[in-house]
């Protein structure tokens, strides 16, 4: 018996002193002891979904071991989980800017009903720390109420991502970076499958609009009432951001990255997704809910100025009044154009000599306009210039302005120009849309929008 005990003391001493060198912090092989940072992580399981079937029976199995570094998942489900992926950069840092704008943008209610997933797939450990270390600092609150999920797949879970094929004549280093990306989006879909009833796309470096998920919900509902099949709700018009699935087929997508990783880029695996599952055009809605933000790329820092046009947070133009002489259809009143939102100008064929003025409600130093029209390539502006005015007078009909002088003419049904204040120094009262040769199509004017500074002079123009 004495010897029994003593045989299963001494296993028990050998289990202890693995366990004590697998979490040992000492690089001892080959090279002088050496402190790395340590990270305190556990191993968690994801919730499985059993709403797709190629989970109800474990088909295509992808098994993933997943790292918990802060946070734990609610284990009631949420109206949205909103997954992001974020590695070390080598210029910049957007991932803390964008989780702000996530919950700043949120009210308490909204933030209740979601849950943000955010992958670290950086296998560098001192950047995973001090970037965990900088989440539970900011977002302690969110933590706590599980609004906010950090995760972590080890290396030995990822297929070969170097040495692979070169498609589209890809740069190997272009080729290693976004295979990775699939599969790093591969891992977070499938561990947010089961968090929402569903799941938008992000990266992690992005504005988000004012009440984001209250537009999401209400669109979804309208896409719902159509009885038609989607697969894929697009909320920006850039990459992978703002790109809304149902949680049911997450385990499919997953699965679909993961398959084809390494043959071309996620949004145009995503594309090929949505084609598969029968909705075969893209529903993109505007104005788009999230922004990019980045000036440098995740891939080897490299200069990236890609905007969001559609994005419009919390944008406003000065007050003013607009005027036309078109006929308007229905309700799409000329004011829709001028305003923030989704509605729109819609005018009956315009003739040589029609306008639109919109009549500030004091002077106002303009530094740009954007004008938009069309809807589809149909209704464009099709020959006009634009004008901006000074000296407001008042007629039987309407208001304007005294004098105008043109500042630029349409081009392809689109206006734009910029840092006007160089030519045109003083302030206008008056901005005005002329058109110069008569068309047969309607017009629809989607938007005018202007920049603005305050003035240094009282000079008026």
């Amino acid at each position: 018996m004495r010897i029994f005990w003593k045989n299963v003391l001494a296993v028990l001493l050998l289990v202890g002193g693995l366990y004590y060198m697998s979490q040992s912090n000492l690089l001892i092989a080959g090279q002088p002891q050496k402190v790395i940072t340590s990270e305190l992580t556990w191993s968690v399981q994801r919730l499985v979904s059993k709403e797709s079937w190629v989970e109800q029976g474990d088909y295509l199995p992808l098994n993933v071991s997943y790292q918990l570094l802060a946070g734990a998942p609610s284990t009631q489900q949420r109206f949205l989980s909103v997954g992001l992926s974020s590695v070390k950069r080598a210029k910049g840092s957007y991932l803390i800017p964008t989780l702000q704008s996530l919950f700043s943008q949120s009210s308490p209610e909204e933030r209740s009903s979601m849950v943000v997933v955010v992958l670290l797939a950086d296998f560098d450990v001192s950047w995973r720390v001090s970037t965990v270390a900088e989440i539970k600092t900011a977002f302690a609150l969110e933590l706590e109420q599980g609004q906010l999920v950090v995760l972590h797949v080890p290396q030995e879970m990822y297929p070969p991502y170097t040495g692979l094929k070169r498609n589209y004549n890809d740069l190997p280093e272009r080729v290693s970076f976004r295979s990775k990306q699939n599969l790093d989006y591969s891992f977070l879909i499938l561990y947010s499958a089961s968090l929402g009833q569903y799941y938008l796309q992000i990266e992690d470096d992005v504005f988000s609009a004012k009440n984001f998920l209250s537009t999401i919900k209400r669109r979804v509902a309208e896409q719902e009432a159509k009885k038609t099949t989607w697969a894929m709700l697009e909320f920006s018009a850039l990459g992978y951001i703002g790109k809304l699935y149902k949680s049911a087929q997450l385990p499919l997508l997953a699965r679909f990255l993961f398959l084809f990783y390494q043959e071309m880029p996620c949004d145009w695996l995503m594309s090929r997704f949505r084609d598969l599952m029968t909705q075969k055009e893209p529903i993109l809605f505007k104005p788009s809910l999230f922004q990019h933000m980045g000036t440098f790329s995740s891939f080897q820092g490299t200069y990236n100025k890609l905007k969001d046009k559609d994005f419009e947070e919390q944008y406003t133009n000065p007050p003013a009044e607009v005027y036309t002489d078109m006929s308007s259809y229905k309700k799409h009143f000329p004011k829709l154009a001028w305003d923030a939102g989704e509605d729109f100008f819609w005018g009956r064929s315009p003739e040589k000599g029609n306008h639109l003025t919109v009549v500030f409600r004091g002077p106002t130093l303009v530094t740009g306009i954007m004008v938009e029209t069309g809807s589809g390539g149909k209704d464009l502006l099709e020959s006009a210039q634009v004008e901006i005015g000074h000296d407001v007078i008042t007629t039987e009909k309407d208001r304007s302005c005294k004098e105008f002088q043109t500042v630029g003419t349409f081009k392809n049904g689109l206006f734009e120009i910029q840092e006007m204040d160089k030519k045109y120094t003083s302030a206008s009262s008056c901005l005005r849309i002329q058109i110069t040769a008569a068309q047969k199509d309607w017009l629809i004017i989607t938007k005018i929008r202007i920049s603005t500074k305050l003035r240094t002079s009282t000079n008026q123009a």
